[in-house]
């Protein structure tokens, strides 16, 4: 097996056990701890709690799905960006832009899912200082497509490759 393969199967462990942990931490809130109405809560840390809610929307809760059929024109819109990720990953050469995306994608099925059989994505983890709250309720799929979209961006900016042909000066 390749190296360039090796990363790419690396990149679709990542993803699987991102969806399977995000799913089984989902099941641990609702079913182990009871948190299956929204707003219930169980306290964890003086700064972190699990508080019960349910998403409508995609990110930041825009594009509330108001009816079935946002519902799963969501779940389509949503796949078809999963599916670009895919392609994506398995169009690039790096491992950090493959670990990246594959972080992406595995917080994106994880919503997909939730969305598909419930209607609603369910998110749980609550951060906040006394009464503030600096982000919006989360889960572990919102929080791994952020931190790869936050990787994809800092690569992108910080981590230019030089034209064919440039030399580095400081070895010559």
């Amino acid at each position: 097996m390749s190296q360039l393969n090796k990363f790419r199967a690396i990149g679709l462990a990542v993803a699987a056990i991102i969806f399977a942990l995000d799913q089984w931490v989902k099941h641990f809130v609702v079913n182990d701890l009871g948190l299956d109405q929204i707003g219930e809560n169980y306290p964890i840390l003086p700064f972190f709690d699990f508080t019960r809610t349910n998403n409508y929307g995609v990110s930041l809760g825009m594009f509330e799905a108001t009816s079935v059929e946002m519902r799963w024109i969501l779940v389509g819109v949503t796949a078809l960006i999963a599916l670009v990720v895919l392609i994506w990953m398995f169009r690039e050469k790096l491992f950090g832009d493959i670990l990246a995306l594959s972080l992406i994608l595995g917080g994106a099925a994880g919503n997909i899912r939730d969305r598909a059989l419930y209607g609603y994505v369910i998110d749980y983890a609550d951060f906040h200082i006394g009464d503030f709250r600096p982000f919006l309720i989360f889960n572990i799929a919102d929080a791994a497509i952020t931190i790869g979209v936050v990787i994809i961006l800092a690569r992108a900016l910080f981590m230019r490759e030089k034209p064919e042909g440039e030399q580095d000066t400081a070895n010559e």
